[in-house]
């Protein structure tokens, strides 16, 4: 079922499929949800209930109205969930993955929500030990929007968008190149919409780091995690580097840590089966841990 729902005055681009327990999927920096198609099929085969949506300015949903943080996009995931009926003291809870950028917002939503939260997993979370900005924010963002604006009047979304999606895609994987249905390749990428998003999330990557690092201090991660990392299956020193800090952030969330091989940073796309299988895995010792805190 696709919708579009108003979640905190955006509406948002909203796919719903399958029964059973309840599974959040967020992607990347200026990826969609048809890059979790291969994954949505293999869990909803297991008797999981799949919702993928849309950030502000990327694939379907309307534009960002304002920059974004990492307590914003948590409380995001909360709202949207409760416009699904999902909400309430009764709802149970659900367990959230998060790729790339938006490995930020999902542990901050099993961090600031912990009674909504049945686990967690990161797929090839973007990384930073001691996030700093060198600029101010809101410098940041003032640029981000001049060049957004600027592309656009260029016309170089319509022109170079679908291009530009295509290798970037094919630079980000092992497996080959976009597998995204050409038309909606054309649909979201021909628009300046899904480039002025991007440009305007990416201006605020550090603080939003930072945001997170801070509530590492405050909120603790009840939730059983998965920290799934992608390797290419080369013995390169910024492949191993990568890997390395992949699991030291496994080290610190006191997560599970595995590697999906051979991928990339795509590895919803390069190992679909690896991804469904962290989920399923890493949702059942939630609930494993919830029969056992209700029998003692």
């Amino acid at each position: 079922m696709t919708m579009f729902l108003n979640v905190d005055g955006t509406p948002l681009h909203v796919v719903v499929e399958g029964r059973g327990p309840v599974c959040v999927l967020s992607a990347g920096l200026a990826m969609a949800w048809f890059d979790w198609d291969a994954v949505a099929a293999l869990l909803v085969a297991q008797g999981r209930t799949v919702v993928r949506f849309d950030r502000p300015g990327h694939g379907l949903s309307a534009p960002a109205t304002a920059p974004p943080t990492t307590a914003g996009e948590a409380h995001r995931i909360a709202g949207l969930l409760d416009a699904l009926g999902h909400g309430g003291p009764a709802a149970a809870p659900v367990t959230v993955v998060g790729h790339s950028i938006a490995a930020f917002h999902t542990e901050a939503f099993a961090r600031l929500h912990p009674e909504r939260t049945a686990a967690l997993v990161l797929v090839d979370a973007s990384v930073e030990e001691d996030p700093r900005a060198v600029l101010p924010a809101a410098l940041r963002t003032g640029a981000a929007r001049a060049l957004g604006r600027a592309v656009t009047a260029a016309g170089l979304p319509a022109a170079l968008g679908p291009a530009a999606r295509r290798a970037t895609v094919r630079a980000s994987r092992t497996g080959g190149g976009d597998p995204a249905a050409p038309d909606l390749v054309r649909r979201c990428y021909r628009t300046g919409r899904v480039w002025r998003g991007a440009l305007l999330e990416n201006s605020r990557y550090p603080d939003m780091a930072a945001e997170l690092a801070a509530l590492r201090h405050t909120r603790p991660l009840t939730a059983p995690a998965t920290v799934l990392a992608g390797h290419d299956g080369t013995s390169g020193r910024g492949a191993l580097r990568w890997l390395g800090r992949q699991a030291d952030l496994a080290d610190r969330l006191g997560a599970r840590f595995d590697v999906a091989e051979p991928a990339g940073h795509l590895v919803m796309l390069d190992r679909p089966d690896q991804v469904a299988r962290a989920v399923v895995e890493t949702s059942e010792r939630g609930r494993g841990d919830a029969s056992e805190g209700l029998a003692g």
